[in-house]
């Protein structure tokens, strides 16, 4: 044989492994326009619709065809349909226990992957008679299940699924599309509207795909404290149809889950509110998927909102559940008595406010100690915002909460 003719073999058998997907990298799904076989030993597998992935196994030349859904004429109904399980209800007289006795489907907390070597902690959060739901802090943010694009990582997100797991604890996922912490790639990707959505679309789906039958902060944070949009990659590329995307990835990656918008300032009558409910409202007129919002409910001691309990109730109103998904009600250091007896009834009024109204479905509390709060790092002098104080020790706000759920 010839050297020209075997130069030209090497070529094409070059530009082939090349136009090849590598182990690991996507390799089909809605929207994608990139190459869809996979290197020698390794199968095309379906994740979910927006994501097929090449993983160890028998190589497969051609993925399977996904047709991407037409919108409707019709709106179909978009109320919950989520098949999230409900561990039985523990019995007792400690927050989760009351929650549950209530008729609520949990008391919660954050929890992130560093806290779990402190064995102290994790008694107590493993005891589902106080916790009966657990949202990660940080390990199923973008930036940490998908540095690179297509290449996901979920291990500190399954760390605490399993945590939730093997305690009967729900677990909220959190989240899908926020503006921060992002990964430079999609922050500064420069990409058009018809790429971003294909990522984000990648993305919600191949997140909300693995940790099936959960709840889901699908969208977080879309609105300043004005009521406008928030500026950012997403809106500035996509205006408001990235929410759409959004959700729509979400219900198709699993059609069980429950999926929220979450955000903070929104728990009392105002512009932030207003528009809020007015997306809610826009959304379901439109058949695009929510099941529910988040009302994050970072407060101040003695600042809880009077009208708390009114938004709950017009919001659910539009046919969505309510969770309180972040609280916590911070105070200018150093604590005294009177603040702390103050925190007390501002927990107690928080729960209360839930307990009224039947569609508010649970309290998370944005970690139970003060010892890993994430107030003092970003509020200067301010602090002791958990119902548990740094040393593990039940303060007078625990008081607050279990007499509400009571």
């Amino acid at each position: 044989m010839k050297l020209s003719a075997i130069f030209l073999g090497l070529a094409a058998y070059v530009s082939l492994a090349i136009a090849q997907s590598q182990e690991w990298g996507q390799c089909g799904g809605i929207g994608w326009a990139g190459s869809t076989t996979c290197v020698s030993g390794t199968a095309c597998t379906v994740i979910n619709p927006y994501y097929s992935q090449c993983l160890p196994g028998t190589a497969s030349t051609t993925p399977p065809v996904i047709t991407p859904t037409t919108t409707p004429t019709t709106p179909p109904s978009t109320g919950p349909t989520s098949t999230v399980s409900i561990p039985p209800s523990p019995t007792g007289t400690n927050s989760n226990a009351l929650a549950r006795a209530a008729g609520k489907l949990y008391f919660g907390t954050a929890t992130d992957n560093s806290e779990l070597s402190d064995t102290a902690y994790v008694a107590i959060l493993s005891d589902n008679t106080y916790f009966g739901q657990l949202s990660p802090a940080n390990s199923m943010k973008w930036d940490a299940t998908e540095p690179e694009q297509g290449v996901f990582t979920f291990t500190g997100g399954d760390q605490i699924v399993n945590q939730a797991k093997v305690h009967g604890q729900i677990m909220r996922g959190h989240n899908c599309v926020w503006y921060n912490q992002l990964p430079s790639w999609v922050s500064n990707g420069g990409f058009t509207a018809a790429q971003l959505t294909s990522i984000i679309q990648n993305h919600c789906g191949t997140l909300v795909g693995h940790y099936q039958g959960q709840i889901w902060d699908v969208v977080n944070e879309p609105f300043n404290d004005d009521g406008t949009w928030r500026s950012d990659v997403f809106y500035n590329t996509l205006g408001t149809s990235y929410v759409d995307i959004a959700l729509q990835a979400a219900r198709a990656a699993d059609p069980g889950t429950k999926i929220y918008i979450n955000d903070y300032n929104i728990e009392m009558t105002g512009a932030k509110a207003t528009s809020m409910l007015n997306l809610i409202k826009n959304l379901k007129s439109r058949g695009i998927p929510v099941d529910g919002v988040g009302l994050q409910c970072h407060f101040i001691v003695g600042e809880v909102p009077t009208s708390l309990q009114s938004i709950m109730q017009q919001f659910t109103a539009l046919g969505v559940e309510v969770a309180i998904t972040e609280l916590d009600i911070r105070m200018t250091l150093p604590a005294t008595n009177a603040l702390l007896a103050q925190q007390e009834t501002d927990y107690k009024n928080v729960i209360s406010a839930c307990k009224a109204v039947s569609g508010c479905v649970g309290v998370t509390v944005w970690d139970y100690t003060d010892k890993y709060s994430w107030v003092p790092s970003t509020f200067s002098g301010q602090g002791e915002a958990c119902p548990w104080d740094a040393n593990l020790q039940k303060k007078p706000a625990y008081s607050g909460i279990t007499a509400a759920w009571s």
